[in-house]
């Protein structure tokens, strides 16, 4: 199977003003450096679950923080914003909603497909669910869709602080989604990181390293899900 092009756009309209807004005022340039601090520490922990030959796609990228710090044969990028500009070269970007990539990149392509805090941006619960149904095509069999969500239950009122957050996911109903798309459930880690980069602990990225190194600490702090789910393979 050929290998899709390197840079891709299929959005032709930008991303709503709002979106930009949102995001400008939410982060500025000193969040933005801390916050990929901290991820430069989340993406040696996530590399477990990456092997050396692996084809990762960072659906909803972002500025790319978590596919910036990991390694992989093939480095993939979405986003409905144009961030390829802030994210290194090797990386393939594709402009799109990431409920657009079916039938834009092929199926059975990708060994490992990771969303982090966007789920909760869908309009619905229909639209979580046709996200990891497209998800799931993307991937090969025996492929993983690994998930970094906010969890309504342990967040409680805060999670609507947001005003683009729309829809609202615990830890079982992002598991039952991921079933219902097709996925195998291999690991739920309903309490894992804080809500917020902005929380209070832990923000250095040397606190980052000892939270991820003791995880009795993540059940105080953590308010976000970490869900990983398996593509079965044939039969």
């Amino acid at each position: 199977m050929s290998a899709p092009p390197k840079r891709l756009q299929i959005a032709d309209d930008s991303p709503p003003i709002v979106l930009k807004e949102v995001y400008d005022l939410r982060f500025d340039a000193k969040d933005r450096a801390a916050k990929d601090a901290i991820w430069r520490e989340l993406g040696k922990f996530f590399q477990r679950y990456i092997k050396p030959d692996a084809r990762v796609i960072d659906i909803a990228c972002d500025a790319g923080y978590f596919i910036r710090h990991v390694r992989a044969r093939e480095r993939w990028a979405t986003d409905i914003r144009p961030v390829e500009a802030e994210l290194p070269r090797d990386v393939r970007f594709v402009r799109a909603s990431g409920l657009e990539l079916a039938g834009v990149l092929p199926n059975d392509y990708f060994d490992l497909a990771f969303f982090s805090n966007y789920l909760e941006h869908l309009p619905s619960t229909e639209a979580v669910l046709e996200q990891l149904r497209v998800s799931f095509a993307l991937l090969k069999p025996g492929g993983q869709v690994l998930i970094l969500q906010p969890n309504i239950r342990l967040v409680g009122g805060s999670y609507w602080d947001f005003i683009d957050h729309q829809t609202a996911l615990t830890e079982k109903s992002l598991a039952e989604a991921a079933r219902m798309a097709g996925f195998d459930t291999k690991q739920v880690i309903a309490r894992f990181l804080p809500y917020t980069t902005k929380s209070r602990l832990p923000q250095s990225p040397a606190l980052v390293r000892a939270y991820l190194a003791f995880p009795p600490a993540w059940l105080l702090l953590g308010r976000q899900t970490l869900y990983l789910g398996e593509k079965p393979t044939a039969a």
